[in-house]
């Protein structure tokens, strides 16, 4: 699939690329020559219907996934070149579905973040204490951290699994639909903390999200995935438009503002509706009476 690109797909300056990655399992091809340069200092969101390859392409960027071709980059080498812990220095991931082991509270499940810091003869040191302290007080969990993980409720574990993550102590953080199964409460929470990790400590974040209103509000970079490609990229205003919410989910919609965060706001016009809400027309950026340049 050839990507219209929106905007620059990245610098040779991007800390974590992809170039004409192809990603399968057994004969099903997934993904299919993408090329993606991650930007630093910036939160991706990745979009797109179910099985479009996101979170295959997630894991491929996590080296969880080889690609059957093409290759992913991490500072400047092929990311499976490097030492599995070298990557987990470098490069934190959270899973779709995180399992804890039963009875496992939620310090110790923190403390598992620093792993990759573990050397041989030396397995726990100040350095590793001070990270799990930090990673509990930046996700609001320090009072928690006593209690069995899976005593929690889910927007609680969410942050206790993010707070994992963050004890790595890594300047890129992927997360594969953190919001997932949490009310609007929780998933606006968990949102809240990702943009605080990025906009006050630095962070890199990718992140895979189903809700596009969030994507847009939250991201500073969208993908949009379908069939295993890339069908546009770049900021929220120019990927979030009608013509892409069709192309990519097969629905009509409209891209209106969004009263709170002035970030494109989709609201779906349903198939059994003849005729769209009558909105003024410098509301309606999309739908059937949308003009591109």
């Amino acid at each position: 699939m050839t990507a219209t690109l929106t905007e620059s797909n990245g610098t040779a300056s991007a800390r974590l690329r992809a170039k004409s990655v192809s990603l399968a399992y057994d004969d099903h091809v997934v993904v299919d020559h993408l090329d993606l340069d991650i930007p630093d200092g910036k939160v991706t969101a990745i979009i797109g219907p179910n099985a479009c390859g996101k979170s295959t392409l997630l894991r491929a960027l996590a080296r969880l996934l080889r690609p059957s071709s093409g290759h992913v980059v991490l500072d400047g080498e092929l990311i499976h070149k490097r030492p599995t812990k070298d990557v987990a220095r470098r490069l934190g991931l959270l899973p779709q579905t995180p399992i804890a082991p039963e009875g496992i509270t939620v310090v110790d499940l923190v403390a598992r973040g620093r792993t990759p810091h573990q050397k041989l003869f030396q397995q726990w040191s100040t350095s590793d204490e001070a990270a799990v302290s930090a990673a509990l007080e930046a996700t609001g969990t320090s009072a928690l951290a006593d209690r069995a993980v899976d005593e929690l409720s889910g927007g609680q574990r969410q942050r206790v699994w993010i707070a994992m993550a963050l004890a790595q102590e890594t300047e890129l953080l992927l997360l594969d639909e953190p919001t997932t199964f949490l009310d609007i409460a929780h998933q606006i929470d968990v949102l809240d903390l990702v943009d605080e990790l990025n906009r006050d400590r630095g962070r890199t974040v990718v992140i895979v999200l189903h809700d596009l209103n969030l994507a847009c509000r939250y991201a500073d970079h969208v993908v949009a995935m379908r069939d295993g490609g890339i069908v546009a990229v770049g900021r929220p205003a120019e990927v979030i438009t009608a013509e892409t919410v069709r192309d990519v989910f097969g629905l009509d919609s409209m891209v209106i503002e969004d009263p709170v965060s002035s970030t494109p706001l989709v609201v779906p016009i349903s198939a059994r509706r003849e005729n769209a809400p009558n909105l003024p027309s410098t509301q309606r950026l999309g739908a059937e009476t949308e003009t591109r340049s």
